[in-house]
């Protein structure tokens, strides 16, 4: 995700299912209404997990018309896998989500209210790159921005000091330590992907470093081939990583990945900063992290995943007015803040956020997202969602658990490709 970290991963017209599913469809009420500043506001969130639910909490609580927002909370997963039908039928008034692709693909669709009037009041609170990925095709506005934050190789500095170990910038200086490791009783890179989204930013990586960002957003939107021999090379070089890897990644939950490195049982971990959720106090303080090493020279370290997570509107909220109010307040300094405060492991997307109390790691994640050439937002966000739940989800879950047929994989991914992007 607390989606920050682990991305959209639905789309697909699945039934609901569990009580998750059944709290999501009864905090939907009839929509249309236009509401008053004062009344109640719905407010659907994924926000499930401990620290990021309790940092929301904090957000409303502090909005001078917080008692008003009816907060529905729903399993992070069973958010994602079925949004489609969530917007499709009576959705809250207000509910998270992510920046582009993401954002336009449902603001097409119209399953999502047009806010550019709140934007003519609280843009100036945000930089034109994240206007820009606040924007449907339409050139309206879809989605309001609250935090983003990056992937990167993540460690704990005291095992690294006591191992001698130093950042790798290259691929090879990365295998050269993954090598040290073993011998030294670690696990070199620790890796899940049971939720079936984790492993894409591994590729994300791969991908932008071997063949750049402008391919990579290409491939995301359909428009190169899985055939073509620069995503065999990817796959290829990751499978010569692999061996480096937690084994069972289909088996383990990103948080349990997590515990590998708060238990110093790995030396690294490929994540997002809210790898620090599971991290507190001196532990916390002990977290680092380095950006993913260059592989081909032509693009060295330019490119960054750093999703961008925030808010969109109903198209037919039952309280626009309401909405709208509560959209204003969460564009606000004091109100990313106060969801840091609880969660510091992100940054605030509003340039109006008081910056001097960041830790460690928020300054450099601050730094590394200013200083980098390209944005992504990661594979689920930069594609359909269609496409990202029903095709990369179980590719690269098959890829994990048996990577020696490539082309075999590849050739699969491409036909079905070719079937959701014609449709």
């Amino acid at each position: 995700m607390n989606f920050s970290r682990r991305t959209v991963l639905g789309g697909a017209l699945t039934g609901f299912g569990g009580v998750a599913a059944a709290s999501l469809l009864a905090a939907c009420g009839d929509s249309g209404g236009s509401g008053s500043a004062t009344s109640e506001v719905t407010f659907g969130s994924n926000y499930s997990d401990n620290v990021p639910k309790t940092a929301m909490a904090a957000v409303i609580s502090a909005y001078s018309n917080g008692k008003n927002v009816k907060v529905n909370t729903v399993d992070h997963n069973s958010f994602q896998e079925n949004i489609n039908r969530y917007l499709q039928g009576n959705p809250d008034d207000v509910f998270c989500w992510f920046a582009g692709y993401r954002m336009q693909f449902f603001a097409k669709q119209g399953l999502a209210g047009d806010i550019s009037d709140v934007w003519s009041e609280a843009g100036g609170n945000f930089s034109d790159a994240l206007k820009a990925a606040s924007t449907g095709e339409d050139g309206k506005q879809y989605f309001l921005p609250f935090y983003n934050y990056p992937w990167g190789v993540f460690y704990r500095k005291s095992v690294w000091q006591s191992k001698g170990y130093t950042v790798p910038t290259k691929l090879g200086e990365f295998k050269t330590l993954c090598e040290k490791m073993k011998t030294d009783g670690l696990i070199p890179v620790a890796f899940a992907d049971k939720d079936g989204w984790p492993a894409m930013g591994t590729f994300d990586y791969l991908n932008m470093r071997i063949n750049g960002y402008q391919f990579h957003v290409d491939l995301m939107a359909g428009k190169q081939a899985w055939t073509d021999a620069k995503v065999k090379t990817v796959f290829d070089t990751w499978r010569g990583l692999l061996p480096y890897h937690q084994p069972g990644a289909n088996g383990r939950t990103w948080q349990e990945a997590a515990q590998s490195l708060l238990n110093k049982q790995s030396g690294m971990y490929v994540c997002g900063t809210f790898v620090g959720e599971q991290f507190t106090g001196a532990d916390l303080d002990d977290l680092d992290f380095f950006a993913f090493p260059e592989i081909n020279s032509e693009f060295g370290q330019d490119s960054v995943e750093a999703p961008i997570d925030g808010f969109m509107m109903a198209a037919r909220p039952k309280n626009a007015a309401g909405a709208k109010e509560l959209l204003k307040y969460l564009a606000t300094g004091p109100a990313e803040l106060s969801y840091l405060k609880s969660n510091p492991t992100n940054v605030a997307a509003s340039k109006t956020a008081d910056t001097s109390g960041y830790s460690a790691l928020q300054k450099k994640s601050a730094e590394l997202i200013s200083g980098a050439k390209h944005i992504s937002q990661f594979l689920d966000r930069d594609t359909r969602p269609d496409f990202a739940s029903q095709v990369m989800i179980p590719a690269l879950q098959t890829f994990i658990n048996s990577p020696n047929d490539v082309d075999g994989l590849l050739k699969n991914i491409e036909a079905q490709k070719k079937t959701i992007f014609t449709s």
